[in-house]
Parts: C-alpha cells; sequence; structure tokens
C-alpha cells in the first residue's frame, strides 16, 4: 500500500510562526494517514494527519518542545506557537518521523492512503474516497496502542 508513495528528495516546512524550520532530504511517503482515536482528536482538535518520513532525513531546528504521550511514543510542538510538528515512536532507534502535513506546502498534495480507528471518528471527521480503512478493534489486533484508549 506505502510503497508506491515512498520518495527521495527534499521538502521544507516550518511551524505556524517560523521559529521552528523541518527540512527533509531523503525518504519519506508522499501520502498521508489520518487516526481518530480519542488521544490525536484531543492532540489536534480534530483530525490528526501525519506522513512518514525516515529520521536520517529530517532535521529540525528550533524551539522544540517534546511531551511523551505514552510508554512508546512522543508528540512534538513549537515551543513559541504550540504548532503540532510530529508524533513519533520513542522505543523504536531512529524510529520515522510522523509530521504534519500542514507544514510543508508539497504535502497538500499528497493523497490519503489510510484512516484508522473510524468507528471513533467525530460526524465532521468522515473522509471521503477510495483508501483503507480500520476500526479500533481492526487496528490494535495488529499495532501497539494505547492501554484504555476510549
Amino acid at each position: 500500500m506505502i510503497e508506491p508513495y515512498r520518495r527521495t528528495g527534499k521538502m521544507d516546512g516550518q511551524c505556524l510562526c517560523g521559529a521552528v524550520r523541518i527540512a527533509i532530504d531523503g525518504e519519506h511517503v508522499a501520502a498521508v494517514g489520518v487516526c481518530h482515536c480519542q488521544m490525536c482528536q484531543r492532540w489536534t482538535g480534530g483530525v490528526f494527519a501525519c506522513f512518514g518520513a525516515s529520521a536520517g532525513a529530517v532535521t529540525v531546528s528550533g524551539p522544540v518542545v517534546r511531551h511523551k504521550t505514552s510508554d512508546f511514543a512522543e508528540r512534538a510542538f513549537c515551543g513559541t506557537c504550540g504548532s503540532n510538528l510530529w508524533m513519533r515512536d520513542v522505543i523504536e532507534e531512529d524510529a520515522d518521523f510522523e509530521l504534519m502535513p500542514g507544514l510543508f506546502p508539497e504535502a497538500q498534495a499528497f493523497p490519503l492512503i489510510s484512516e484508522i480507528y473510524t468507528d471513533r471518528a467525530p460526524a465532521y471527521g468522515h473522509m471521503a474516497g477510495d483508501h483503507v480503512r480500520a476500526t479500533r478493534a481492526e487496528y490494535e489486533a495488529k499495532h501497539r496502542f494505547v492501554e484504555g484508549e476510549a
């Protein structure tokens, strides 16, 4: 599913105020996945959307604040304006960055290829189109998740 969207190249992004800059120079996925779990809804105020980039391809500068949100993941935001930046596995060494597409102008053209926790989506958050979908039970049967996710 993801293979056709793997790319190598450069992209530059920034937070709302420009204090945090993120440069990608290398492998990334030119497609977006969304999540409707309760934690993602709380963090974003709506629908969490992201695309992956390999750790070695990402360079970050500026006042980044990291918050460990579970025993296996962190979420990061700009310490100046509060813009959400990424979610990332903290257990796996050199884990990919799951970056917020709104930080990168080029990501506006990325297609939606996956949607998880579809049975938890708010009425305003249902995504149209032909992409892979998984309910909470389907996703959690195959992946790590936060215990007690409502």
